[in-house]
């Protein structure tokens, strides 16, 4: 009986885990670049009172034997990296990535994030950086007498002046992959670093080897899609539910063998 109780407490352990998760999925359907999780399980050891084939008293094997589940727990929360929906935003220093690639940003210790959040400014020394002022990578300065700055889908960034109308180049963005995006590890503030599991970065020019290109004016939105997790939402509740029934399920068969006399 005790086993029914620690087994459906790790069933509602493990939907607590994945309402956790839809919670930062809906909470984040509105940040800029965001990808979505989704909470994967796998049930926990067996207990085997009988083995399957094992040979009865009459020589004969026993077709499935005897195995008592004992639970289930949190296997994965994978990242689900699907392109999110794009928003025309007109500013030019805000950037989308159409298809696979991550914008290489510097982090102040020195350490190189990733990130799919193309909102991008200028510091005080013209040099773009991301919201947080964290650098993009390789580092790109805007002249203070640029009146507009242009960024192609190749990742080319160009300035004129009021003086000189031919566009300059002053910088070239690149963008970065992995073999495995989902083994990134999440920084918080819309950033990723590489971790054994994602394999170490490929760096190139948008549009060449597989990476996206660039689109000036709009940027990623988050893709989550609420109705999907409104859905998942009520069936996570659904299944805690559930388990808490077994609890009391089993507490109240725990109490009848207490009042035997």
């Amino acid at each position: 009986m005790l086993k029914a109780l620690n087994t459906a407490a790790s069933g509602m352990q493990a939907q607590q885990n994945a309402l956790d998760t839809i919670a930062n999925n809906l909470s984040n359907v509105n940040t800029t670049g965001f990808k979505k999780a989704r909470t994967e399980f796998e049930d926990l050891l067996y207990q085997t009172i009988k083995e399957p084939g094992a040979q009865t008293p009459q020589t004969v094997e026993h077709p499935t034997g005897v195995q008592v589940g004992l639970g289930v727990k949190t296997g994965a929360v994978q990242k689900i990296f699907e392109q999110g929906s794009l928003r025309q935003t007109r500013n030019p220093l805000d950037v989308a990535i159409l298809g696979k690639g991550f914008f290489p940003i510097q982090t102040p210790n020195g350490e190189i994030a990733y990130t799919r959040d193309g909102s991008f400014h200028k510091d005080a020394t013209g040099k773009i950086v991301d919201k947080n002022g964290y650098a993009l990578i390789p580092e790109i300065v805007v002249p203070p007498n640029a009146t507009a700055v242009n960024i192609d889908d190749k990742g080319a960034v160009s300035f004129v002046t009021k003086e000189n109308n031919v566009p300059q180049i002053i910088g070239q963005i690149q963008v970065v992959d992995f073999v495995n995006p989902a083994g990134l590890k999440s920084m918080g503030k819309n950033l990723f670093t590489p971790s054994a599991a994602s394999g170490t970065p490929v760096q190139g020019l948008p549009g060449e080897n597989g990476l996206g290109m660039l689109s000036q004016g709009e940027l990623e939105g988050s893709n989550v899609n609420v109705v999907d997790e409104m859905v998942e939402m009520i069936r996570t509740q659904r299944n805690y539910e559930t388990s808490s029934k077994v609890v009391q399920a089993a507490d109240q068969m725990l109490q009848y063998s207490n009042n035997l006399r």
